[in-house]
C-alpha cells in the first residue's frame, strides 16, 4: 500500500510538472497569427499617394507575415469611410489600415468622430512630399510666375485638391493666409486632381510626389515648386515655396502627408507585435528602400522609431493642423471641444 501511494504521488508530481511547463510555454509562445490572408484597407481611391505607397508597402510586408495581403480601396468622405470599416472589423489583426493624415482632422471638420486615438499604431511609414505641378503647356514656368499671378488675379487661378481637411486643403489654406487667393475645387482623389490639370479643368494642383513621377518623366506635367522648407534630393534645381516667399517657412516644416499602418486599438497586443516586427523587416527590403529613394519619401519609421514617439507625433500633428484649419475658418468645430491643445507659439 505504501508503494502504491508513492507511485501515485510521483505520477501526480510528474503531471503537475508537465502542466506547469506547458503553461509556461503557452505564456511566452507567439500567437499563431496569421493563418490566413490579411486585408489592407486603403481609405482612398486607386492611383493616389496612399494607394501607391500602400501597395508598395504591402508587397514587402506580406513577405514577413507569411500570408498574402489583399488591398481594398474604400474611398469617400475624406478617408473616413475606409477608416470606419477598419475600426468596425473583427479585432483579430486580419484587417489592417494604411491611411494618410485625415484621421487627425476628421473630428474638427465634422466628418466623423474618429481620431488616431481609436487606433493602435503599427508604424509611421513615410511622408510623401507635396509638390506644385502644372500642365506641360501651362503659361507658368516657375513658382514665382504662379504666385505672382495669384496675387495679381485673386480668385481666378484654379487649384484642384483632395477634399476638406486633407493635406491639399491645408496647403491651399496656407497659401491663402499668405495672400495668394485661388479658386479651390475638391476632387475624390489625388489621381483625379492630376487629371483635372491634364484636362485643363484647373491650372495647378499640389500633388504628392509619388503620384506625379511618371508624368514628369513623360513631360505631361511641369514641376514648379516644393511645398516644404528643404529641396528634394532628386530635384535640386526646383525651389521650395519657402524660398520664393520666406513668410511660408514657419508653415512648411510639418510633414503634411504622413502615411501610417494602423489597426483597431482592440486588436490584441501580441498580434500588434507580430505586425510591428514584420513592418520593421519590410522597410529594410531593398525594393522598398529603392522606392523611397526614387520618390523622395521621408522615412518616418526612422524619425519616429518607437510606439510612444509615433503617438507623440500624432498628437503634435493633430494639434498643429487642427488649429491651423480652425484659425482659417475651415472647421466645423473648435479643436478645444475635443481637448486638442493649441500648439505652442515658436
Amino acid at each position: 500500500m505504501k508503494k502504491s501511494l508513492c507511485v501515485t504521488v510521483s505520477a501526480l508530481l510528474c503531471a503537475a510538472a508537465v502542466f506547469a511547463g506547458g503553461a509556461k510555454d503557452a505564456g511566452v509562445a507567439k500567437p499563431s497569427y496569421p493563418t490566413k490572408p490579411v486585408t489592407m484597407i486603403i481609405p482612398y481611391g486607386a492611383g493616389g499617394t496612399t494607394d501607391v505607397n500602400g501597395r508598395k508597402f504591402a508587397v514587402q510586408l506580406q513577405k514577413h507575415l507569411g500570408q498574402s495581403i489583399t488591398i481594398v480601396n474604400q474611398g469617400g468622405a475624406s478617408g473616413s469611410k475606409g477608416c470606419k470599416s477598419a475600426l468596425d472589423a473583427a479585432p483579430d489583426g486580419y484587417t489592417i489600415l494604411f491611411t494618410a493624415e485625415s484621421l487627425g482632422t476628421q473630428r474638427v471638420m465634422g466628418i466623423s468622430e474618429m481620431s488616431y486615438a481609436d487606433f493602435a499604431p503599427i508604424m509611421a511609414v513615410t511622408n510623401d512630399p507635396k509638390v506644385i505641378v502644372v500642365g506641360k503647356d501651362s503659361k507658368y514656368n516657375s513658382m514665382k510666375d504662379l504666385l505672382d499671378d495669384m496675387k495679381a488675379n485673386p480668385g481666378k487661378v484654379k487649384m484642384s485638391y483632395t477634399g476638406p481637411g486633407g493635406s491639399g486643403h491645408v496647403q491651399g489654406l496656407i497659401l491663402k493666409n499668405l495672400g495668394y487667393d485661388m479658386a479651390m475645387t475638391a476632387y475624390a482623389g489625388g489621381s483625379d486632381c492630376i487629371l483635372a490639370v491634364l484636362s485643363k479643368q484647373v491650372d495647378f494642383t499640389n500633388s504628392n510626389y509619388s503620384t506625379i513621377v511618371g508624368y514628369l518623366k513623360s513631360g505631361d506635367l511641369k514641376l514648379l515648386g516644393i511645398s516644404a522648407v528643404d529641396r528634394l534630393p532628386g530635384h535640386p534645381d526646383v525651389p521650395t515655396i519657402a524660398e520664393v516667399d520666406p513668410a511660408a517657412k514657419p508653415f512648411l516644416k510639418n510633414p503634411f502627408t504622413p502615411l501610417n499602418l494602423l489597426v483597431s486599438k482592440d486588436v490584441p497586443v501580441e498580434i500588434q507585435q507580430v505586425l510591428r516586427e514584420a513592418a520593421l523587416k519590410a522597410v529594410e527590403e531593398p525594393e522598398w528602400k529603392q522606392f523611397i529613394e526614387e520618390n523622395c519619401g521621408d522615412k518616418l519609421y526612422e524619425m519616429y522609431p518607437t510606439i510612444d514617439s509615433i503617438k507623440q507625433f500624432y498628437n503634435e500633428w493633430e494639434s498643429l493642423v487642427s488649429w491651423m484649419l480652425y484659425d482659417a475658418g475651415a472647421t466645423k468645430y473648435s479643436p478645444e471641444q475635443f481637448n486638442i491643445p493649441r500648439p505652442a507659439t515658436k
